[in-house]
């Protein structure tokens, strides 16, 4: 019995172990180290770790009636055949991940609200909020980019007659999408799907490649020497025996994603105002039909003078 135990301790060690490379990847990053995603100058943070630049498209209704379930369809583009480096070194498919600022009020619909069809659109995908008092925000990823470049995600608008603080009118919603990993950390260190450059004036000594790592020793204009590593994933692109200067690139750039933003525009339109307009949109109609009645009755008479 506590053979098996361990066993299975260590079979779920493993697993927890090989998955926290990815875990511990955006938006993550994002929920731990900033209290809001979106910077005061309109930045969504992912940015400040994603450093390339690609477009991602946010599709919703243009407006939406109180306590209404709808849908947002967050495109996140790219070609499904490129790989990028992992955190080994090694090549593998792209991930894609998204947050999804609201306006007030509105937030993911409960699951017991969403049609069938709307169930079947969403997939297993499972969105989350950005934090505990901020229901409006929500985060997902990463996910196998392959099978998630197109996500469909159910909201449910609030309703003004039971939230005072909530009004009808035109609001924005603001998306941050990214496929593929960062180019940075928090902590500003690099990751390694980065260029990495020369920090000294000198020559390539020696290069030593390992599993993990590569090795290049420098010796510098003065006759000193010193080493630089370089994790296992980007290419060298300079040999032994060559002189590098200071911020030279050292190998290529690896990185094949990017993160985009976008944003879009939904109304809260009163219940009041549609049946205003249609009963407007009916009483132009019946004005319209006497108009032409009246216009025929004038002609018959007109007709009747004219035979007279």
């Amino acid at each position: 019995m506590v053979k098996r135990f361990l066993m299975r301790w260590t079979v779920l060690s493993l697993c927890l172990c090989l998955l926290s490379s990815d875990a511990l990847a955006y938006p993550i990053f994002a929920q731990q180290n900033y209290q809001n995603p979106r910077e005061a100058n309109g930045r969504i943070v992912c940015a400040n770790c994603h450093l390339a630049q690609k477009p991602v498209e946010l599709d919703v209704p243009q407006a939406v009636l109180p306590d209404s379930i709808f849908e947002a369809v967050v495109k996140i583009p790219y070609d499904q055949s490129i790989q990028q480096v992992q955190a080994n070194g090694k090549k593998g498919d792209l991930n894609v991940g998204m947050v999804l600022i609201l306006p007030d009020g509105f937030a993911l619909a409960p699951s017991e609200r969403v049609p069938e069809q709307m169930k079947t659109k969403v997939g297993n995908l499972y969105y989350q909020p950005y934090s505990e008092s901020q229901k409006n925000i929500l985060v997902i990823g990463p996910v196998p980019g392959k099978d998630n470049s197109e996500m469909v995600i159910p909201l449910v608008s609030p309703d003004p007659d039971k939230d005072k603080s909530i009004h009808y009118l035109k609001q924005a919603m603001y998306l941050g999408g990214n496929r593929g990993r960062g180019q940075l950390y928090p902590d500003g260190s690099k990751s390694n799907n980065n260029v990495f450059n020369s920090s000294v004036n000198g020559t390539i000594t020696q290069i030593e490649s390992a599993k993990k790592s590569t090795t290049l020793t420098f010796t510098l204009n003065n006759g000193e020497t010193m080493t630089e590593k370089i994790p296992a994933g980007p290419a060298l692109i300079v040999r032994e025996g060559q002189t590098v200067q200071v911020d030279q690139p050292l190998t290529n750039n690896p990185n094949v994603g990017g993160f985009g933003q976008a944003e879009a525009e939904i109304v809260l339109q009163a219940p009041s105002r549609i049946q205003g307009l249609v009963l407007f949109l009916i009483t132009v109609f019946i004005t319209q039909v006497f108009f032409v009645i009246k216009k025929k009755q004038i002609e018959k008479v007109q007709l009747a003078e004219m035979n007279f």
